[in-house]
């Protein structure tokens, strides 16, 4: 009797030698390779930044037409199907998924990016700056960022919950588009292997870049220095945790560890309103709620195409944004496609595009307001902090101005592992899942395959933080992105066309929701 192949490696071994292939070279002339990354990407972005724009605002009007049309009510599954996940647990998954560790820094300091680099007409340092700096900063995790994350998703849930397809890749979501023929040949394939080649080095490039968020704090809460030592002893402990969690699987690790997570970053938030300026800082995140609402569109559609010379920090890192969340589009649809059974469409696009949207603007405006209360009343020149090369090491110093100032570190630095952990927890899970051969509409990917995933993207990321290779292989996963937006629309077609030829709305709805 023939044995069956844990892993499918006609899609995954091409991947993982092109990613080899591609990071050999960035490690030996990784400046040379960073400088020239950068140039083709900015040569991207210069030609290219009113679509990557558009393209997040066309996501959000496909996210509100799937909802609130008669697509909306179909089921992900069978329509007698309950959700596998309460609501919390759903929303909390898909937050920690969402948001990540990012949120820990971008919520911390982004507004000082704005206020250093305003656009122009806004003195840089200004009132007016920096209360564009923390409304700019919950832009970044608003509407159009999460509608990127997922709207690949309906496509995906549809063939895994409904179809039944034993595989959960985006070559099958294409079936309908693209035939039998060009799905299982050459077509299909690239496809696949573009969302590994995506995905391992979107992974590795986390691992790699954001231990420092842990590191610098624990640097300081230890007075010690930051080194490859102690970078690698928080990457082992970070690796262990997120392979542990995935090896678990969905309702005995992501799930604790996610919604775990949200308890104590709540209880850290109610900590920093108590122990710090507590009044400005609803305040201001008051004020900075107006500002980003009277201002969203000019956020979403800025391109300062009259003004002249160098483009501000919302301007160009706005498109930046947007293209390095296209890297991950595939991955949060497919994660978020295999945990929605039960759920209705609109159901899973609305709770991914309001739950992250949410935490991330309060933890905005409590860490944001924290900082901007401290260079306001002169307690620390935060903007000089950031000027330099370690601008992460800001954080433990805008912690320390806190009451237990150790403890508001500690608290940080497990906030920020956690959610490092539930990012690549997730990333191995959905990897393994995708590169299975198992029937995935029916079991849970192999564990073991987990845990050689998580070895893969381990392995990576520390020869490349090693020998160097990581900053240009970032530069690499953004361009990525580029194409990533082509499959969203191909996706989205996809979704619409299966939904309109199975006539779902009328056949695969709940009872009450048909008449």
């Amino acid at each position: 009797m023939k044995k069956e192949r844990l892993i499918d490696y006609k899609i995954f071994l091409p991947a993982l030698l092109i990613v080899i292939a591609i990071s050999i070279p960035l490690a030996l002339y990784e400046t040379r390779s960073l400088d020239t990354l950068n140039a083709i990407f900015e040569a991207i972005v210069e030609f290219f930044s009113w679509g990557y724009l558009w393209y997040g605002v066309l996501l959000v009007g496909a996210a509100l037409f799937f909802s609130f049309s008669k697509y909306g009510k179909v089921v992900l599954g069978d329509p007698e199907d309950k959700p596998r996940l309460t609501l919390f647990e759903y929303s909390s998954i898909l937050i920690a998924m969402g948001i990540g560790s990012t949120i820990m820094r971008t919520g911390m300091l982004q507004w000082t990016s704005v206020v250093n680099n305003p656009p122009a007409g806004t003195a840089a340092g200004s009132s007016e700056a920096i209360l564009m700096g923390n409304a700019y900063s919950m832009f970044l995790w608003g509407f159009q960022v999460f509608a990127i994350f997922v709207m690949i998703a309906p496509a995906m849930a549809y063939i895994l919950h409904v179809k039944k397809r034993p595989l959960m890749r985006i070559s099958e979501a294409a079936r309908v588009i693209l035939g039998d023929k060009l799905t299982d040949g050459w077509a299909g394939k690239a496809l696949d292997i573009l969302f590994l080649v995506s995905i391992l080095t979107g992974a590795a490039v986390t691992l790699g870049l954001g231990a420092p968020i842990v590191t610098y704090n624990l640097s300081a809460l230890l007075n010690i220095n930051v080194t490859f030592g102690l970078t690698l002893i928080v990457t082992i402990v970070w690796v262990a945790l997120f392979s542990i969690s995935a090896y678990l699987g969905i309702e005995k690790g992501i799930k604790r560890l996610s919604t775990f997570n949200i308890y104590l970053a709540g209880a850290f938030g109610v900590f920093i309103l108590l122990a710090g300026p507590g009044v400005f800082i609803l305040n201001y995140f008051t004020d900075s709620i107006s500002y980003l609402f009277t201002n969203y569109l000019s956020f979403s559609l800025n391109t300062d195409s009259v003004y002249q010379g160098e483009a501000s920090h919302i301007q160009s890192n706005t498109v930046f944004w947007f293209a390095y969340s296209a890297t991950w589009a595939m991955l949060h649809s497919v994660f978020a496609a295999r945990i929605s059974k039960g759920r209705t469409i609109k159901e899973m696009i609305l709770t991914y595009l309001l739950a992250p949207t949410l935490l991330s603007w309060i933890a905005t405006g409590l860490m944001g307001g924290l900082g901007v209360h401290r260079y306001l009343t002169g307690q620390l020149d935060v903007l000089e902090l950031v000027q330099n090369e370690e601008r992460m090491s800001a954080i433990p110093q805008i912690l320390s101005t806190l009451p237990l100032g150790g403890i508001a570190i500690t608290v940080f630095i497990i906030v920020s592992l956690i959610f490092l952990t539930t990012t690549l927890d997730s990333t191995t899970y959905t990897v393994a899942a995708y590169t299975s051969t198992k029937d995935m509409s029916k079991y849970e990917p192999p564990k073991v395959l987990r845990l050689i995933i998580a070895a893969v993207i381990t392995i990576l990321s520390l020869v490349l933080m090693r020998i160097g290779g990581l900053a240009p292989l970032g530069v690499i996963s953004g361009l990525m992105g580029l194409p990533i937006i082509f499959i969203t629309f191909l996706m989205i077609f996809a979704a619409k066309k299966m939904l309109d030829l199975d006539q779902a709305w009328k056949y695969n709805v709940r009872k009450d929701a048909s008449k």
